[in-house]
């Protein structure tokens, strides 16, 4: 009596590449390579937005500040050199190039003047501009730089003085 087998050679190719192809089927998929270590993201204010010295007629106006550090003013405001720095606010981050970055800046602030008076302070874009892609090895660090406009009334409701307060942004890692 002769034995014949169950499955057939053809058919035994056919299963065998039937478990390979669900076999395949059961690795996940993945969209980007997972990072061999926690990623690290550190960020140090290293210098304040200011607006430098200015002055306002009748009937106020605005006072911007860019992000790479241009002043502008709209209305009745005048900004004066008087030897007074006016630069836009700064942080330095340490993160590993390649780094996908963005900014979510607080809520408007106000500024309480020294002689009386505040001022809104609206914060504005940022440079680079965003996604910040982060290109520095550490421990070289990436510079950014934020600006922001201050809503100035009349001389009467902002008198001459030293006006301050803190702002407030969050830097996220996308």
């Amino acid at each position: 009596m002769k034995l014949r087998p169950i499955i057939s050679h053809s058919c035994f190719v056919r299963l065998a590449f039937s478990v390979v192809a669900i076999l395949l089927c059961g690795y996940q998929a993945e969209a980007q390579q997972s990072l061999p270590h926690p990623v690290k993201l550190y960020a140090i204010s290293t210098q304040g937005l200011n607006f430098g010295a200015f002055t306002v007629g009748s009937s106020g106006g605005t006072l911007s500040m860019s992000a790479t550090g241009t002043r502008s003013v709209t209305g009745d405001v005048v900004a004066l050199g008087l030897g007074v720095t006016y630069t836009p606010a700064m942080f330095q981050i340490e993160a590993d190039p390649g780094t996908v970055l963005g900014i979510l800046n607080g809520p408007d602030v106000t500024l309480t003047g020294s002689a009386g008076g505040t001022l809104n302070l609206h914060l504005g874009t940022s440079n680079p501009a965003l996604p910040i892609i982060t290109t520095a090895v550490p421990p070289a660090l990436t510079t950014l730089t934020i600006g922001g406009t201050l809503t100035v009334g009349t001389l009467t409701s902002n008198p001459p003085g030293f006006y301050s307060g803190y702002f407030f942004i969050t830097i996220i890692r996308e």
